[in-house]
């Protein structure tokens, strides 16, 4: 459970510097109500977002690479 300040400074977090908020768990109680544990996340930055695309485009150029050596 929030307080008002607490669900404001989170607005505002989002808004102010991109953060975004991420569901981590919920859980349901007997009467039917949900409960949400959420965590505020940063996005990536440029630089980090080319490294992960480059890593991703070698495991598929090698797993293309490893297809075409099979020799069946």
């Amino acid at each position: 459970l929030l307080h008002r300040k607490q669900i404001d400074k989170l607005i505002g977090a989002v808004q102010r510097d991109g953060r975004t908020l991420i569901p981590l768990k919920i859980y349901f109680n007997d009467k039917g109500l949900v409960k949400l544990e959420i965590g505020l996340a940063k996005g990536k930055k440029n630089h980090d977002k080319r490294e992960t695309e480059a890593a991703r485009d070698w495991q598929r150029d090698k797993a293309r690479l490893m297809k075409g050596d099979r020799s069946d």
